[in-house]
């Protein structure tokens, strides 16, 4: 899969160890980050910063921290499950081992979690991990790492009769 992957995250080492990681294991996917849970689903709409979508496609594979300001993992993740339009796989990536965390992530349609390791060499074999299996063995379904035009786009909401609003 050569799509893009969408790492949310908000502390700024994890985002350049996540990176570094990505490199050695030798991902070669593009790597976009949104450093919020509103920044992420800004993403998905395409709107902001993130209007350009050849710049900025839908990504193939999320990694989603569940603590994030504005607006937390969690709810993000309910927001994507919510866009009948957006089949993207969503892996919880965060310290997080709370049971409750674990269990409201797959009730809300998480794909996979994954508690982030504190030493370098364990998050580069991560990496790999998430590159050999949803990168590369794992069938994801047709248009999903190659769909550039926005679910958010005027032309599809006005087919749709209505934007899509996130509520808290």
């Amino acid at each position: 899969m050569t799509g893009t992957i969408l790492l949310v995250e908000d502390e700024e080492g994890d985002v350049f160890f996540m990176q570094q990681a990505m490199k050695k294991a030798g991902v070669l996917n593009p790597l976009q980050v949104a450093s919020d849970g509103q920044e992420a689903i800004d993403y998905f709409k395409g709107t902001g910063k993130f209007a350009n979508r050849e710049e900025f496609p839908l990504p193939c594979l999320v990694l989603l921290d569940l603590k994030l300001p504005r607006v937390m993992g969690l709810d993000v993740l309910k927001w994507i499950r919510q866009q009948p339009e957006v089949a993207t796989i969503v892996v919880i990536l965060t310290s997080s081992k709370e049971e409750a965390d674990i269990a409201a992530a797959y009730r809300l349609g998480a794909n996979g979690y994954l508690v982030k390791p504190s030493d370098v060499s364990q998050l580069t074999d991560m990496a790999k991990s998430i590159k050999d299996f949803w990168l590369t063995q794992n069938i994801s379904p047709a248009g999903i790492s190659t769909s550039t035009r926005s679910p958010y786009s005027p032309a599809t909401a006005s087919a749709r009769g209505s934007w899509r609003t996130v509520s808290s």
